[in-house]
């Protein structure tokens, strides 16, 4: 399997890959605009313009979307994050004209009814408080608002009930203009798929000879800046859902995919090091990970987990303490490890239409290529012991926390204790040099 890159005189580029056993095939349309290309008028707003592009066109009211898309056994969706917007299909090969022409009428001529968008709206404020009422889920909202207090990278895809309500269909033509230009998109398609004909009908329904100029011009992102700190809500729960984190390092750094491989050293499994100590030699929570998530200047290192009220005040503490012996040295054996998870959740992602469309327009979206596996398993073989040792050591030690817990959480320990028993508590150079 290869894939076919088409880059069309507007700037907008297509993707493919042929998977020549497969009689299906998975299609979207991904544009480098989200959450945080939003005004501050406009919290909220490229989700529900995500969600307004189901509800009827010039051509197709938003039953026949549905209809047409279900009549052929296929599924249509979308999904809105920070920095970036998809919309996508799954169907057989012989319907993926059909999905195509579906995804590009609700991108291009969607007309922003009143009535549905009343609708919609309504729809949003209910997800905005199921969202409140799913404290595993708002304690990551909380999360990164506290790491990025005061800046729209922050806030909340969702929006506010306030900001929400106020959106007229001319607030979403506006963003609209600004943000969803051929340039910044990528339509990539893997599966049963022509990588030609594709090319050519996309050509066909987005004028790729005329060149590509935005209706109004978008402002610059902000850069990020990741401050620390601490969020936390007394309610009267079963469990306590804690997130600690630090700044961690954006798409483009060279230690990108050595955090990906920390945090599964550190929380990635059943055999990770806080699974290991907190849970299964411990007992203190029944769920514990660490993630490390990437955005186009910036990026969180963190740990989450769940647990009794009682326990709090012990789990905090040792979860600190992993964090500065993952500083103290990495075993090769726990590198080993990691890199097998990688390399196998890499491989069998590829094995998904789906999943392998979605990786190559994140990618051509946010570093301009696609990454071979060989590239990839070669970035993976150079990350060492010690260098995941010196990172953890800077990652840890070197950023103000960010806490964030909702619950019974009266007993845990505040961030500024954490970052002393962090700052207490030097990292022993030596062992860490020697990997042990």
């Amino acid at each position: 399997m290869s894939v076919d890159i088409t880059r069309l005189s507007n700037g907008l580029t297509i993707a493919t890959e042929t998977m020549p056993t497969l009689e299906s095939a998975a299609l979207g349309i991904w544009v480098k605009a989200g959450a945080r290309d939003e005004l501050d008028r406009e919290h909220g707003i490229a989700h529900l313009l995500e969600h307004m592009a189901f509800k009827g066109t010039s051509r197709r009211t938003a039953r026949q979307i549905a209809e047409e898309i279900e009549d052929v056994g296929g599924d249509l969706n979308a999904a809105t994050s920070v920095e970036s917007t998809s919309y996508y299909a799954r169907v057989l090969k012989d319907d993926v004209p059909l999905a195509l022409d579906i995804l590009s009428d609700i991108l291009i001529d969607s007309r922003f009814d009143e009535a549905e968008l009343e609708r919609e709206q309504q729809v949003i404020l209910q997800e905005i408080g199921a969202a409140e009422d799913t404290p595993d889920d708002i304690v990551f909202d909380h999360f990164q608002e506290t790491a990025y207090r005061g800046q729209i990278i922050g806030r909340p895809i969702l929006g506010t009930r306030k900001t929400v309500k106020s959106f007229t269909p001319d607030d979403l033509r506006s963003y609209l203009a600004r943000h969803y230009a051929p340039s910044k998109m990528v339509v990539a398609a893997a599966g049963a798929v022509s990588h030609q004909a594709i090319v050519d009908q996309i050509r066909s329904v987005f004028g790729a000879d005329a060149p590509s100029v935005l209706p109004d011009e978008a402002e610059p992102r902000t850069p990020a800046t990741y401050r620390g700190g601490e969020f936390r809500q007394t309610r009267d729960l079963m469990d306590a859902q804690m997130v600690l984190g630090f700044e961690g390092r954006p798409y483009y750094a060279r230690d990108f995919y050595a955090s990906q491989v920390l945090s599964l050293i550190l929380g990635g499994g059943m055999s990770s090091r806080l699974f290991q100590e907190v849970r299964e030699r411990r007992g203190l929570c029944y769920a514990i990970y660490a993630f490390h998530w990437s955005f186009s200047d910036t990026g969180i290192f963190g740990v989450h987990a769940a647990t009794g009220e009682e326990e709090l005040a012990e789990l905090a503490p040792v979860i600190v303490d992993e964090l500065i012996e993952a500083a103290n040295g990495i075993s090769e054996a726990e590198v080993t490890r990691a890199r097998a998870q990688m390399r196998a959740n890499l491989l069998m992602s590829q094995e998904s239409p789906a999943s392998r469309a979605g990786q190559m327009a994140r990618q051509l979206l946010f570093n301009g290529s696609t990454i071979s596996n060989e590239e990839l398993i070669s970035r993976l073989d150079a990350i060492t012991a010690p260098r995941l040792a010196d990172l953890a050591g800077r990652i840890f030690l070197g950023s103000r926390p960010t806490l964030a817990a909702i619950g019974p959480v009266n007993k845990l320990p505040d961030v500024d204790a954490m970052a002393d028993r962090l700052r207490g508590s030097p990292v022993d150079a030596t062992k860490a040099a020697a990997g042990h």
